[in-house]
């Protein structure tokens, strides 16, 4: 432990974040889609669960979109299985006249839907067989972010719910839900696909006469490095896509504009470490770049202590005269270095203020230092919690502390809705 860790935090010289108020944000009829956004592992499936589930019981009907493939909202919610259909959550309080569904999204069925929706039922076949598209839809890469902006662009056409949770995929960057639209844009639009599609462009003989060079050329030395019959099935993918091009590009596009829109609130989540806020301050300075309604920080997993009052510093100052005290053994009338209970002419042994066994000293002493530990902690999580809060004063922030146990029910799901709502009461 390095002294600047240990140091105590002077926090008189940082202001205190401004409170992020979540029963406002969730109760607003305007508020019409929440996105929680940041780094993997940070708790976004978690928060957002807790915020669908306590705007339900506030009189919202809402539906809760995760990408989390571990399926703990699944779980949390007392549901078997979530697929890409919204299913309704059962046992929560209905009295304020709110529902709650939830949905996780398979990337493979929403590519297929919006094939089937697109062209006409011979061509949807002929793409939903071909090798390449189910290789695309499977695991392209930023298909999944892709394919989470199109089910909440469905979602939100629907009109059928007033309040959408986003729990935005466990990318590597956080980023990637932004980037995606624009990443699949550029593919569409690369010279590849451009020069594939040229043949079916350029309409009669003469056309084809005068690409025909040139296209035996590059599909010649294509084939050499993908092999003649992927070609082929690329070939084949974008012959039949063709038409559906334009419709990725437009509704992506919609899509993007919607998160812009008033009625769209983004949630940064993070914990309380160095990584976590720097991911967490990268997005924040991404969303004001793109005119994104950034409305606060959740910092999840804060720890505390109820004995604050009591330093690191104190605690290990008492652990360590508890190690050098003269302990009575009640049993056997020696001290714990094992010399004699009784004084002796020379130095008389002063009584002791507590009679502690030798175990009791030392579980004490071992209960001192965890708590110095403890505060070392806290004090580490506040210092980052200030960087992040220094470099930008206008983010509201709402803090949830660590639970003893896991999120795995209806009521620990409320719980962290409580933690949510709290710091805006409380301040």
């Amino acid at each position: 432990m390095t002294a600047a860790e240990a140091a105590p935090v002077a926090t008189e010289a940082v202001a205190a974040p401004r409170a992020l108020e979540v029963d406002p944000l969730l109760d607003d009829p305007a508020t019409r889609i929440v996105v929680c956004c940041g780094a993997g592992g940070v708790g976004k499936t978690t928060t957002a669960a807790a915020l669908g589930l306590r705007a339900a019981e506030r009189g919202r009907k809402v539906v809760v979109l995760t990408i989390d493939p571990a399926r703990r909202l699944a779980q949390s919610m007392g549901i078997e299985e979530l697929d890409n259909t919204p299913r309704r959550v059962p046992g929560i309080a209905t009295d304020a006249g709110g529902e709650l569904h939830a949905m996780m999204l398979d990337m493979k069925r929403t590519f297929d839907e919006i094939v089937e929706a697109h062209a006409d039922p011979e061509r949807a076949r002929a793409i939903l067989a071909n090798p390449f598209y189910q290789s695309l839809s499977a695991g392209f890469a930023g298909t999944q972010e892709y394919m989470a902006m199109e089910k909440l662009g469905q979602l939100r056409a629907r009109d059928e719910w007033d309040l959408i949770v986003v729990d935005t995929p466990p990318s590597r960057s956080a980023l990637d839900f932004l980037d995606a639209p624009k990443r699949l844009g550029s593919f569409l639009d690369g010279r590849l696909i451009r020069a594939l599609m040229a043949p079916a462009k350029v309409g009669g003989r003469a056309g084809m006469k005068f690409l025909n060079v040139g296209m035996s050329m590059m599909t010649g030395t294509l084939g050499k490095l993908l092999g003649g019959q992927l070609l082929r099935d690329v070939q084949t993918f974008v012959a039949a896509m063709d038409t559906m091009f334009g419709g990725f590009r437009t509704r992506a596009d919609a899509t993007y504009r919607l998160l812009q829109a008033p009625g769209t609130a983004f949630l940064v989540v993070a914990a309380p470490e160095r990584d976590a806020l720097r991911e967490a301050a990268y997005f924040v300075e991404r969303l004001a770049a793109e005119d994104m309604p950034l409305e606060g920080l959740v910092l999840n997993r804060v720890h505390g202590s109820g004995a604050a009052g009591l330093s690191a510093e104190g605690a290990l100052a008492a652990a360590e005269n508890l190690d050098g005290a003269r302990i009575v053994d009640r049993e056997g009338g020696q001290t714990r270095g094992g010399g004699p209970a009784s004084p002796t002419p020379e130095a008389p042994a002063p009584e002791p203020a507590f009679e502690f066994t030798p175990a009791d000293a030392e579980l004490t002493a071992g209960l001192l230092r965890l708590h110095a530990e403890r505060m070392r902690v806290l004090a580490r999580e506040r210092r980052t919690r200030d960087r992040f809060t220094a470099l930008h004063p206008d983010v509201p922030v709402t803090e949830v502390p660590a639970l003893a146990a896991d999120v795995h029910d209806l009521a620990t799901l409320r719980a962290v809705g409580t933690h949510l709502a709290a710091s805006g009461q409380d301040r």
